[in-house]
């Protein structure tokens, strides 16, 4: 079952709008069976891979950033520069996967009817030595 919702989606899409705009580029959604987007650079060029994850706070109160391991391994096994954006209410958070230090911990969100994700190994980064960058909006 899925549970984004058109807000979700719409804070998807200002996140990697944001994104690609440091670089004249642009993003391509996937199908929802996939990771999110392909980016593109300013010539067309695939330059890389991106899942964008929800953090309903503001940059200043992120950290530790979550993901699912299984999201880091999908968007890795695309192998053409992954990247993880964390769209907060203010900005985004982002790095490359291969800059990525962190705790693995099975844990979550309280399980939802539907759900067989709610609970999983999920990766926790903080803001020490990891290549965070923010940009706000």
């Amino acid at each position: 079952m899925r549970f984004e919702n058109k807000k979700d989606l719409d804070r998807e899409d200002k996140a990697i709008e944001l994104f690609v705009k440091q670089f004249n580029g642009k993003a391509i959604k996937l199908g929802e069976n996939d990771i999110d987007f392909k980016v593109f650079d300013s010539e067309d060029k695939l330059i890389s891979y991106v899942e964008v994850k929800g953090r309903l706070r503001p940059l200043g109160e992120a950290f530790p950033l979550p993901i699912a391991v299984r999201k880091l391994v999908k968007v890795s096994d695309k192998r053409v520069n992954p990247v993880i954006i964390w769209a907060c209410s203010d900005g985004i958070i982002y790095s490359l996967v291969k800059d990525l230090r962190g705790v693995i911990k099975y844990s979550g969100r309280k399980p939802r009817e539907g759900s067989s994700n709610d609970l999983e190994l999920m990766a926790y980064f903080g803001d020490k030595g990891n290549k965070f960058k923010a940009i706000y909006y």
